[in-house]
């Protein structure tokens, strides 16, 4: 199979953007375009509460697993340190129906997440050719995009709420991506939760003032909010949700 279309979404925390992801992975699913491979990249994120998956296994989980192992002396007879590791970090592979799913998870105690980063890099390396899209919920800092964990970004989103400082914010996400080249195939600025699902003059201004290609704007739900104050998967919410509806629009004008 060919590299997968990548699409990789971005934007502070609280803005929305795990919820947006979410129904993109869906509105994929119900197109049945091809295998989906879902990162989730950000280390607090919960992209698998949105889709309403259960996973026990992260990346980071792994790691912690395998430094006990290490200091009690427990990793299996016959394995080298390598080996073990390969095959424990196999089993981070969560298998849906519709998609497959890696998550990045936390560490725990002190360090970097170098490690992780450098593992998740090569899972995605290994499974991305087997998919027809690739799609990562990453933090607001991009380090996973500035780290070559995507081969290459196809579709850059930008997510922001309908304030002034989470257009700043993602105008800084937008800055970085053009301080590291990284040159996707196409980029733009989705804004979520916007009463009515209209903008404020003031907000359209601070778009324009730092050049920020508008792709559309998600409106304030009260079934999205329901579902984010009771723990429920928004993605599974019905497709004429005012969200998925204005969010599908939205795709469909990126052409995917």
């Amino acid at each position: 199979m060919a590299t997968p279309h990548t699409i990789a979404v971005a934007g502070k925390g609280g803005v929305g953007k795990t919820t947006t992801c979410g129904m993109i992975i869906d509105y994929l699913c119900k197109k049945q375009d091809g295998p989906i491979l879902v990162v989730d990249a950000d280390a607090n994120s919960n992209l698998n509460e949105v889709l309403g998956v259960e996973v026990e296994t992260t990346l980071g989980s792994i790691r912690e697993e395998m430094a006990q192992a290490e200091l009690k002396g427990t990793i299996p007879s016959g394995m080298t340190k390598a080996e073990y590791a390969e095959f424990k970090f196999n089993s981070a592979l969560v298998e849906e129906d519709d998609y497959d799913m890696l998550v990045m998870g936390r560490t725990q105690g002190k360090g970097c997440y170098c490690y992780v980063n450098g593992v998740l890099k090569t899972q995605v390396d290994k499974y991305a050719k087997n998919y027809r899209y690739l799609v990562m919920d990453n933090e607001a800092g991009l380090e996973h995009v500035a780290r070559g964990t995507l081969p290459h970004v196809d579709t850059m989103l930008l997510i922001s709420d309908c304030s002034r400082r989470g257009i700043q914010a993602v105008a800084r996400v937008a800055e970085m991506i053009g301080e590291m080249a990284l040159n996707p195939g196409q980029m733009g600025l989705i804004v979520n939760r916007a009463p009515g699902g209209e903008l404020d003059e003031g907000v359209k201004a601070e778009i324009e003032k730092y050049g920020l290609k508008l792709l559309g704007v998600l409106p304030q739900d009260e079934g999205v909010y329901r579902c984010d104050c009771q723990g429920e998967p928004s993605a599974k919410l019905p497709d004429g949700n005012p969200v998925k509806v204005a969010l599908a629009k939205i795709m469909q004008s990126l052409g995917l």
